[in-house]
This record gives structure tokens, sequence and C-alpha cells, in this order.
């Protein structure tokens, strides 16, 4: 039984498309076989895994707005059991086009439902706002993952994130439940980042996952060398957190 994980914080820069190309390709090594969905119109996770922007034909904007079917779009990755489906910055428009569109909302979902048995995991990277494309995300997906940052006003924006959580859950996904939130770029050298760790856990409790990404030289670079970590440096600490990240999310079941 597969599994739909949908990265998202309307809030940018908290690591969301790092966690989601580490967490596909540390899975995907784990020797599950994983779709990369990228929705953010950035593309940044598609380029994160190898895809180069400019060689794309289709993108999700296709599937989404023209009714492309997904498999069409599907593209390999550098790893075996890793695929990905690109976006581009053609997605921007979507958001406005989806507007009138007959079930908007379900686009995506019709999308993956039609793929999803051919994968252990699907992992979706949403853009950092709470429009149609994050909703569309959350309706396809059977739980998010919320990446916070160790930063002062880590909390900031989270209610509105839940809010709009429980309001799908209301009306387009009432299976929706919250993976986890993961707690990223934590500077150890700083009481701040263990105060915001003890303010998150404090409010998340349980949910909290117990792998903490710290801040990482390797993995910054890893993006503008098209690789995740784990083909960019295997041995580094970044490729070390993100592989317990996976394994946790497979013990979650």
């Amino acid at each position: 039984m597969s599994k739909v994980i949908a990265l998202a914080n309307q809030k940018g820069g908290v690591g969301k498309t790092t966690s989601s190309v580490n967490l596909s390709s540390s899975l995907a090594f784990l020797g599950k076989k994983v779709l990369l969905v990228d929705i953010d119109p950035q593309g940044n996770a598609s380029s994160g895994v190898g895809v180069n922007k400019g060689e794309i034909e289709h993108c999700i904007y296709d599937v989404l707005v023209d009714d492309v079917a997904i498999q069409d779009v599907l593209q390999k990755t550098d790893l075996d059991n890793l695929n990905v489906i690109p976006a581009t910055i053609q997605l921007a428009g979507a958001e406005v086009e989806l507007v009138p569109a007959i079930s908007r909302e379900i686009r995506l979902k019709k999308a993956i439902d039609s793929i999803r048995d051919d994968y252990d995991y699907v992992i979706i990277d949403c853009p950092p706002s709470l429009g149609l494309l994050t909703l569309n995300a959350l309706t396809a997906a059977d739980s998010v993952l919320i990446p916070v940052q160790c930063e002062y006003y880590a909390l900031e924006g989270l209610s509105q994130l839940l809010n709009t959580i429980r309001i799908v859950q209301k009306h387009l996904n009432e299976d929706l439940q919250i993976e986890g939130v993961l707690l990223t770029m934590l500077d150890a050298r700083t009481n701040l980042g263990i105060q915001v760790i003890e303010e998150v856990k404090k409010y998340f409790q349980n949910k909290v996952f117990s792998t903490i990404i710290p801040r990482n030289v390797r993995l910054s670079e890893a993006p503008s060398h098209g690789k995740p970590i784990l083909l960019y440096d295997a041995k580094s600490k970044g490729a070390e957190v993100y592989l317990e990240l996976a394994k946790e999310v497979v013990e979650h079941g």
C-alpha cells in the first residue's frame, strides 16, 4: 500500500524542498519505490534531483490544467527507485487558471491515484503558500510533513497552516493526518536552536520527528550540482540524517 506525503509550510526558506529531495532519495536508497511530485513553480525539487528545467517538455502544469496523463510527464532520475514529476515556472499561472475549473481541488489527487499503486511513497513538494496548489497537495495526500526551521519565529504562521489542514479534513480529505514536524537548519552552537526545539516539542508533543536536520555545508552545496545529498556526498552528516529521517518515516508505516 503506497503512502502520499505532502511537505508543506507556507513560510519560505524552512528546508521544505531540501527535505523533499533528500527524503525521497533516501527512501529510494532504502529500496522503496518513490515518486517525487514537484508542485512549486520554482521547480527547485526538479533540478535538485538532476532535471534540466530547460529541457522539460511537459510538467505538472500540463497535468493539472490541460489533463495530460501523469505517466507522460514522469521522468527517471539517477537513482534507480526514484522518479519525478517536474515543475516549471509555467505552473505559477495554474493558481489563476484553475479558479474556474471543475473539481479544481482534486485534480492532483485524481492524477496521483492513477499511478500510486506503482510506488511505495509519493512525496509532494508544495509551494510556500496556501493557495490552490497546496490545497491540491493536501487533498491528494495521506499525511502532511511540516518542516520547521530552528530559528526565532519558528512557529509563526503554523496556526494558519494547521487551520488549512483542518478545513481540508472537513471538506476535501477527512483522512488527512499530520505525519510529523521536522526540525531543520539547527545550529547546535546557539542556545536559540535548543529553545526552539523545546518550544516546538511543547506545542506538537509526540508529532515531532526524533531526527533533526542540522545546518550543513554539503547539504547547501548539493542542489547547485543537481544532486541529492546521497549522490553528492554520501558520507556527510546531511546524508546521514536524511537516511535516519527516511527510516523514521518507514517505521511510521
